[in-house]
């Protein structure tokens, strides 16, 4: 497996995407969902949100503690009381933040409804970490990175999930052999799928719609 396929300073040196910890408090237990050709106020609606709630999003500078996100600063969410979600549109993929892993995989194939791509990384309090693949409604792949072993595994993914994660690469960390996936690699890979192997500052200058959730 090569290098990660990402821009300079766009990684932490743990390899996770670093809009992603910008977005997160420092214990994620989050999920990050990507859908192709769907807009961001009706990922949300797919997702189970109140379209009534849905507000425009500035991203703060800053979180007033470790326990806030980017997301729930600026709607006002404190921790504990539910999830922020915040969306935006990219190119042809739209991103969906799940700051407290509210939403799951189950939404996912609404997302993915009308032959769309779609996937969603998941990774808990616990380091959990899976991302699941589905497309016009049916799920394709589900990956549990505890499980994953790449050389026998990719070959038999999809072929757009398959690049994901070749794009994705591996890091060099010192609980892992050489070669092994580390539990960054499924944030990784809904990031190349869907091209968002950027920053924050490209987050903060799109639209974005956010909502509270649960």
């Amino acid at each position: 497996m090569p290098k990660p396929d990402f821009p300079p300073n766009t990684l932490s040196d743990e390899g996770n995407p670093l809009w992603i910890d910008e977005l997160a408090n420092a214990d994620p237990n989050h999920a990050v969902h990507v859908v192709r050709d769907l807009e961001p106020a009706e990922a949300l609606k797919r997702l189970g949100a109140n379209p009534e709630s849905f507000r425009s999003v500035e991203l703060p500078d800053s979180k007033p503690s470790d326990h806030h996100s980017l997301p729930s600063t600026a709607l006002g969410i404190e921790p504990g009381t539910g999830a922020a979600l915040l969306a935006g549109r990219i190119g042809d993929w739209t991103f969906v933040y799940d700051d407290s892993g509210y939403t799951n995989d189950d939404t996912l194939l609404a997302l993915s409804d009308g032959g769309r791509s779609a996937a969603t990384s998941y990774f808990s309090i616990n380091a959990d970490a899976s991302l699941t693949y589905a497309v016009d409604g049916e799920q394709l792949a589900w990956v549990n990175i505890d499980d994953l072993d790449l050389e026998t595994d990719l070959p038999e993914m999809p072929a757009e999930l398959r690049a994901a994660f070749e794009a994705a690469g591996t890091v060099d960390l010192d609980y892992l052999e050489p070669g092994e996936a580390d539990y960054s690699i499924a944030m990784r890979a809904v990031c190349t799928l869907s091209g968002l192997t950027c920053t924050i500052d490209d987050i903060r200058r799109i639209p974005l719609l956010g909502v509270a959730f649960g």
